[in-house]
């Protein structure tokens, strides 16, 4: 009687642990068919007949499969300046910002470093006091003359608080007696920093690059406000945001006129396929870096954020 009584109590836990895995799948596998769902939607559209996209209703596959609207994108020479522009400015930016961004760090985890709680006290009040836009046009305009030029985009990103507090906590988990075993064979700061310390830090200087890397990819604003009339300065997330811009003019003008609606039936691409490729290809270069820094993320971010 007992034994029959233990088991009827063992199969409660057992039938909890099934039901749990199966609905939690069931909400994982509508969480992601959600997530997905843009995603591939923007790929189908922009694989689709322009004429028959108009149309709407395309769902995860293309209704008429058509290449027009990337051969018509990349076809153009200013797609592929601002691509180059993009780049070039996402990949200096990584670089410089690692580099200021890690060696200040560095300095202000060293305790035998006297003014550190100072600049870091500094730094820190940058992130919550800020003069605003005007002031900050006005620097870089007027005072450090940087418009219309490619620096505009590297000069003013080149040092992230936010960035060296990670990286500077990440130093302070780090055994202190590795710098100072260094010390006593007579190496200097520097070569501590870049022969110790540096290797050590691949997992949190792998999730500030990411960090880095999307925000400069993803910037546009900058363009805007001080190479918006230079073309060879133009970055692809500006020239999106113009391709947005006009295909909502041709959409619009297609409304109200007759003959703009038919000659925008004779094209093989329309707006609304452009518009989808364009997206495609902007966020592309990101797909495809983020799997090989995706190891490294979570171990950054956990060991980067451990203590204050």
């Amino acid at each position: 009687m007992t034994s029959v009584t233990y088991n009827k109590k063992a199969k409660k836990p057992m039938q909890q642990d099934v039901v749990f895995p199966i609905v939690n799948g069931i909400i994982l596998c509508i969480l992601m068919f959600v997530t997905l769902f843009p995603v591939v939607n923007t790929v189908a559209i922009s694989f689709n007949d322009g004429i028959d996209a108009v149309r709407g209703g395309i769902g995860l596959w293309p209704r008429k499969f058509s290449t027009e609207a990337y051969n018509t994108l990349l076809s153009d020479k200013l797609t592929w300046n601002a691509f180059g522009i993009s780049v070039a400015r996402t990949v200096i930016t990584t670089i410089l910002n690692l580099f200021f961004t890690s060696m200040l760090a560095f300095a202000l985890s060293r305790k035998e470093y006297v003014f550190r709680k100072f600049i870091t006290l500094a730094v820190v009040l940058t992130m919550y006091v800020n003069a605003g836009l005007i002031p900050n046009f006005l620097l870089i305009h007027r005072t450090l003359k940087l418009s219309k030029t490619f620096w505009v985009y590297i000069i003013p990103t080149m040092f992230s608080c936010f960035n060296m507090i990670v990286i500077r906590t990440y130093i302070q988990g780090l055994p202190e007696a590795l710098a100072e075993s260094a010390r006593i064979d007579g190496a200097n700061d520097m070569r501590i920093f870049w022969q110790i310390i540096f290797p050590l830090c691949t997992p949190v200087l792998a999730t500030v690059a990411l960090f880095v890397a999307v925000g400069s990819w993803n910037q546009w604003f900058d363009t805007q406000l001080y190479n918006g009339g230079k073309k060879y300065l133009h970055t692809l997330q500006y020239l999106l945001k113009m391709k947005l811009a006009t295909s909502m003019n041709t959409a619009n003008a297609a409304n109200a006129s007759v003959d703009a609606l038919a000659s925008q039936a004779a094209a093989k691409s329309t707006p609304v396929t452009i518009r989808c490729a364009i997206t495609v290809v902007s966020a592309l270069p990101i797909l495809l870096v983020y799997p090989f820094l995706q190891r490294y993320f979570v171990t950054g971010m956990v060991l980067g954020g451990v203590k204050g």
